[in-house]
Parts: structure tokens; C-alpha cells; sequence
């Protein structure tokens, strides 16, 4: 079993970059798949970005493609979130998410694949 803590987030103008960490406990930290997921207020949640349990593979949802980065480090148990050049959309509560069972190189999408979660961090963009 994994917890996942998110940190990071916070009120940013428009343009604007945050950095987001996910720290996890645990000692088995490299065989989770990892990704971070948004919900923004009155919508579903989604995927935002992915990444292989070695780091070598990673997924963007188009939006973000370009402005965001996701990595992981191993040694130290932790997920960041580069976000650069951030616009009003992207204004939401950001999860870290850990799936267990997947192959080195895969990178999972699928929300429902996700078996434990942070609390989430809130990400706000004024325009």
C-alpha cells in the first residue's frame, strides 16, 4: 500500500508556472504506474498526464501538451508536475494518482485503474 501527499499548489496569474510534488510512502515506490489527474469545479474528473513505472514512457491529454511536464524519481518517491504558461482552464483540485500491476512500460490512462489517490492540491489561474 502507498499514500500519496500532494504539494504545490497554490493562486498564480495567468502565464504564470507551478510546480506540483507527490510524495509517497512506502518502499515500493518504482512499481506504480503514476499520473495526475484535475477536476475543476462542476465538471468530471481527468486525466492531466501519465508517466511508466521507470519514467521512460509518458501520456499528455492534449490540452496541456507543450505547457506541462511530468517526472518521477525514483530513489526519492516523487512525482512532480511542471506547469508552465498556465491559462484559467486550468484551474482545478490536482490528484496524484498510483496504479499497481502494470508492466515497466506502460502508461495507464484509465482513471478506474488508479488504485489509490492523493487529497489533492488546489491549482487556481486568474486571468
Amino acid at each position: 500500500q502507498v499514500q500519496l501527499v500532494e504539494s504545490g499548489g497554490g493562486l498564480v496569474q495567468a502565464g504564470g508556472s507551478l510546480q506540483l510534488s507527490c510524495a509517497a510512502s512506502g518502499r515500493t515506490f518504482s512499481t506504480y504506474a503514476l499520473a495526475w489527474f484535475r477536476q475543476a469545479q462542476g465538471k468530471e474528473r481527468e486525466i492531466v498526464a501519465a508517466i511508466s513505472r521507470h519514467g521512460g514512457s509518458t501520456y499528455y491529454t492534449d490540452s496541456v501538451k507543450g505547457r506541462f511536464t511530468i517526472s518521477r524519481d525514483n530513489a526519492k518517491n516523487t512525482l512532480t508536475l511542471q506547469m508552465n504558461v498556465l491559462k484559467s482552464e486550468d484551474t482545478a483540485v490536482y490528484y496524484c494518482a498510483a496504479a499497481t500491476g502494470m508492466s515497466t512500460w506502460w502508461v495507464e490512462r484509465a482513471e478506474n485503474e488508479y488504485d489509490y489517490w492523493g487529497q489533492g492540491t488546489q491549482v487556481t489561474v486568474s486571468s
